[in-house]
């Protein structure tokens, strides 16, 4: 069976229609930005951006076979878009990654180099004078908004104070009109919901924390705020922002940037979510991710706003997959991962970087420009919302902001290119390490994952054909010195010039 064949059928399985080809690609799309914007009517498309938090690329059946986890409605947004089966974060791991969505730039550049993720309680480090995809867009006449988590830290001094509202610089400081979320990771203290800048309740209480699947560490908690609700919770924030929006302003476009707590730790199904999959409690928890996007599928539709908004479905890095499958319905059991590789064929993990760190499911829906059922294998990074939606609005970016960036919109109208829309794309280890890919080529500039995986050999660099193996096991390193050279050099420039994109 085919890709497309494979997509079609995923979605017969979830019980929804495969979308016939595009109104525009039937008309034989190949337009400017400002035709665009004039082809799909007096209303730019909506933008909805789901970020699922450490799923892996095996995780969705509908890019992996094999996979134990059940995703039909992820799975449907597949079938009726654009698949992207070589698409990367800019880092491994949480925070690096979501300062390169929001500003096209990688983090290296910023002032947080080292690699590592925030906890709940560190200061921002984005500069507020900086462009975000969400100020971009709402130069151009779009509500924006944030909901699920932030960890880009908050307020301009450590420890934030959050017995001191209102929090702030923070998302209303970079563009968006609503923020509903939480600090940091879910299972980083302190637990609270924030409000545009505002805590929904005080921190009054503490918990001891919790071990196992369900692994959050002790500190401060809000009364109404309960790990396992979460989810749900930003779910409920995502959709009453597209009802609101539609209520009060349905002739704007909105920008909803949905980054989700889940499936990271702590592992909390929903009872009804219970040995849903065939993957343990990991698993589980992935099939409420899945519902998550469901629900936002279900609320455009009853809207009548699907077919003119782009909705993007992807993770912010790879899945941990140290201790998937160490768990079963929350017991340690010490087993195998149960057949499941939530990171598919790719090596290593979250926080490496070898692809299982950085290579992630990209999921692309907008029937009036992209084909249904259509797969891309041209290579796209999580930096590239920024030029994307740059490219949708027609403004060109200033040399100051989306460094890093690339519109992949010729991609989701698909448009036949004779070459890449990107040059190359540097890959960063949550322990600082370099990579750069090129084509078929990728340049590891160190010895092993650079992250938590361990292994490898002891050359002093790698070189992968990933082309014709991806897994990344036959290191070229000592044979292609030609290509090391060209690479390496590559990647310092990339780094002394402060971007990587045509100035």
């Amino acid at each position: 069976m085919n890709r497309r064949d494979f997509l079609k059928s995923c979605a017969l399985a979830a019980g929804g229609a495969v979308m016939s080809s595009s109104i525009v690609k039937a008309a034989g799309l190949a337009l400017s930005n400002k035709t665009l914007k004039m082809r799909v009517g007096p209303a730019l498309p909506n933008i909805v951006f789901i970020m699922a938090d450490d799923m892996g690329y095996g995780d969705l059946s509908c890019l992996n076979p094999g996979s134990k986890i059940p995703t039909p409605n992820m799975d449907r947004v597949a079938a009726g878009g654009m698949t992207f089966t070589d698409a990367h974060s800019s880092a491994s791991i949480c925070t690096p990654s979501r300062y390169g969505v929001l500003t096209g730039r990688y983090c290296w550049r910023s002032s947080h180099a080292n690699g590592g993720a925030l906890n709940g309680t560190d200061k921002l480090f984005m500069d507020t004078n900086r462009m975000t995809v969400a100020s971009l867009l709402k130069k151009h006449g779009y509500e924006t908004a944030c909901v699920g988590k932030w960890h880009l830290g908050l307020t301009n001094t450590a420890p934030v104070d959050f017995d001191n509202p209102p929090i702030t610089p923070g998302p209303n400081e970079f563009g968006f009109d609503y923020w509903f979320g939480i600090p940091a990771s879910l299972d980083f203290e302190p637990y609270l919901y924030i409000e545009n800048g505002f805590p929904t309740a005080p921190l009054t209480g503490t918990t001891p924390g919790s071990g196992g699947a369900a692994f959050y560490r002790a500190g401060r908690i809000a009364p109404d705020f309960k790990h396992e609700e979460v989810l749900p919770k930003i779910t409920e924030k995502s959709i009453e922002f597209i009802e609101r929006h539609q209520k009060e302003q349905p002739d704007k476009p909105f920008f909803l940037y949905f980054p989700m707590t889940a499936p990271h730790t702590p592992w909390m199904p929903l009872d009804s979510n219970y040995q849903r999959s065939r993957a343990g409690v990991y698993g589980d928890f992935v099939t409420l991710v899945d519902w998550s996007v469901g629900q936002i599928m279900k609320t455009l539709e009853r809207y009548n706003l699907a077919e003119n908004t782009l909705v993007i479905v992807t993770s912010d890095n790879g899945a941990y997959e140290a201790t998937i499958g160490n768990y079963n319905n929350g017991v340690s059991t010490g087993t195998p991962n149960f057949g499941h590789e939530a990171n598919y064929i790719y090596r290593g993990q979250k926080s490496d970087v070898w692809d299982g760190g950085h290579r992630i499911p990209f999921l692309a829906r907008w029937p009036r420009v992209v084909s249904a059922g259509s797969t891309s294998d041209k290579t796209i990074c999580l930096l590239d919302l920024m030029a994307t939606c740059a490219a949708i609005v027609g403004e060109e970016l200033p040399n100051n902001a989306g460094e890093d960036s690339f519109s992949y919109l010729p991609y989701l109208q698909g448009k036949t290119h004779t070459g890449p829309v990107r040059e190359a794309v540097v890959h960063h280890s949550v322990n600082a390490m370099f990579a750069i890919r090129k084509g078929k080529w990728k340049f590891i500039d160190g010895t092993g994952s650079g992250g938590w995986s361990t292994g490898g050999d002891s050359l002093p660099g790698q070189i992968y054909d990933m082309s014709t193996d991806p897994e990344e096991q036959n290191n070229l390193y000592n044979s292609r010195q030609d290509i090391v050279t060209e690479l390496k050099t590559l990647l310092e420039l990339y780094k002394s010039q402060g971007y990587s994109r045509p100035m």
